[in-house]
């Protein structure tokens, strides 16, 4: 049995993906789940299980990740209305154990969330 989260198979190409971007550091795609319009999910391809894992040396890579969902939001037409949003941790809603950042977009967002 293996330990690999489902966004690792997906960066290894074992399970497919509606991939919208992708570079040495970073991948992003279409959620499975969408709960707008828009709904992707970046990660980085290192295996960082939540945001209270990183650490220092994560932090250029944890806003190359927004940076890059900013730019595929904008890409797709939603400029600067678009959500982001980081669970972190089973109670807050995370399900996959890989930090994956959730951009939102193309309906009205309400708050709080859900």
């Amino acid at each position: 049995m293996s330990n690999e989260t489902l966004f690792e198979k997906i960066i290894k190409r074992d399970v497919p993906a509606d991939i919208l971007y992708e570079d040495v550091e970073a991948i992003a795609f279409k959620d499975i789940n969408p709960q707008a319009p828009f709904h992707v999910l970046v990660c980085p391809k290192v295996p960082i299980k939540m945001l209270s894992n990183s650490t220092a040396e994560d932090e250029n890579l944890l806003g190359r990740l927004m940076r890059i969902g900013a730019s595929l939001a904008k890409d797709a037409g939603f400029g600067e209305n678009f959500r982001v949003v980081i669970n972190n941790g089973s109670d807050a809603g995370q399900t996959v154990f890989h930090l994956h950042l959730h951009f939102l977009a193309g309906r009205k967002l309400v708050w709080p969330p859900g």
